[in-house]
């Protein structure tokens, strides 16, 4: 099995067990007596650790071998899930410890994401890096949305226990899967943390298209955060209910297929630029729980906005593999992630205080306004528009013996 097919494999078990996790952790503190409160501060928890470990698994990334960070990451992922899955069976709640826990796996995903990105462009021709980002957004969408509707299957039918299982096997299956990639970085001396992370930052403020589009991210993930909570509401009090909000999360994992399936076939010169135009697709499905606001239109919205979302997706990554030196390109992508981190939860912070002042169709107004705005900044940078699928290096590899 090729380099890629391992990575592509392992991840996407990873991913279809991260949907049980997500059934099985809310159904597990619900049954043992917790409420809400609870799983807001087990996700608060996951959030910190991500903040704190995100810009070190970008650094450690780059100095060693990105497989090496990956496969340790999946296992501590597998110790922690495994855990939680055997405080739940013994029946015994304990919140600091599924806090910890929590925590510990959540910081252990933030080294693996920016291995992986860098792993990623060392297992393909840089002509094929458009088509394998895609393949992983559809694969990666595909499980999400199968993920927790299987899981919940399997957690009704057999326990909260069973999920986390599942999960912890999941890991051990993407750390088998990275351990088998043979592909080999080169590597340069090391030096402080803090010079290695300046050296990631200095990357991104000496291009135009990374600095800008990085800059708009955080502003469009202020707003999306509060689209995001308010959609929940709108949809449960407006719409039908439950089954209209999973109905709406179909249509978002359909409008993410249809999306990858394009940047799996459309190979546009300037990527970059078609995909921030894709992003403005994105505020049409905030404006649809308001106007018109029937399911239809907001089912609609959802398929449009998420196509053109996860086109973007590939496009962005793939525009950071064309441009950015591969020695860097984890602590790129680790300064990449931080912002989103950061972001997305302010968003969700504000949502209610906002909507309990200024009205729920007001704020998912101007969410949808500066989401628009936010798309449309990169646009006028120059060096977006013009950023070509131009190859400027390759990633550095060791020939394979």
């Amino acid at each position: 099995m090729s380099d890629f097919r391992l990575l592509a494999t392992g991840m996407s078990l990873s991913w279809f067990g991260n949907g049980f996790q997500t059934v099985a952790l809310a159904v597990a503190v619900l049954l043992a007596g917790g409420g809400a409160g609870d799983l807001g501060l087990v996700m608060g928890s996951s959030v910190l650790a991500m903040l704190a470990c995100t810009l070190f698994g970008g650094v450690w990334a780059d100095r060693v071998q990105p497989q090496r960070v990956m496969v340790l990451s999946d296992a501590v992922r597998f110790a922690a899930t495994a855990a939680i899955a055997v405080m739940f069976s013994a029946g015994e709640y304990r919140m600091p410890l599924l806090c910890a826990l929590a925590a510990v796996s959540a910081g252990a995903g933030a080294f693996f994401e920016p291995a992986m990105t860098a792993l990623k462009p060392m297992l393909v021709e840089p002509a094929r890096r458009q088509q394998a980002n895609a393949t992983l957004a559809l694969l990666q969408t595909s499980a999400r949305v199968a993920g927790p509707a299987l899981g919940g299957l399997v957690v009704a039918g057999f326990g909260a226990t069973a999920g986390f299982g599942v999960n912890a096997v999941s890991f051990v299956a993407s750390g088998v899967a990275a351990l088998l990639i043979r592909a080999r970085a080169v590597r340069v001396p090391r030096e402080g943390m803090l010079t290695e992370l300046g050296a990631g930052w200095r990357e991104i403020r000496e291009r135009d298209w990374l600095l800008s589009g990085i800059l708009a991210s955080s502003v469009y993930h202020v707003a999306n955060g509060m689209v995001l909570v308010l959609a929940q509401v709108v949809a449960v009090e407006r719409l039908g209910g439950a089954h209209a909000a999973g109905f709406v999360a179909a249509a978002e994992g359909v409008g993410g297929v249809i999306g990858a399936t394009v940047a799996l076939r459309r190979r546009p010169v300037r990527l970059l630029r078609a995909g921030w135009v894709g992003v403005l697709l994105m505020p049409f499905w905030a404006l649809a729980f308001v106007w018109p606001g029937t399911l239809t239109a907001v089912l609609a919205g959802a398929a449009l906005g998420y196509a053109g979302l996860n086109f973007f997706a590939v496009a962005w990554e793939t525009a950071i593999q064309d441009h950015i030196p591969h020695r860097v390109l984890a602590r790129v992508t680790s300064w990449d992630i931080l912002t989103s981190l950061l972001a997305m939860p302010i968003g969700n912070a504000v949502a209610g205080p906002l909507a309990a002042a200024l009205g729920v169709d007001r704020v998912l107004t101007i969410s949808a306004v500066i989401m628009f705005g936010a798309g449309l900044i990169p646009l006028a940078v120059r060096g977006t528009r013009d950023l070509t699928r131009v190859i400027v290096r390759e990633p550095e590899r060791v020939p394979l013996s």
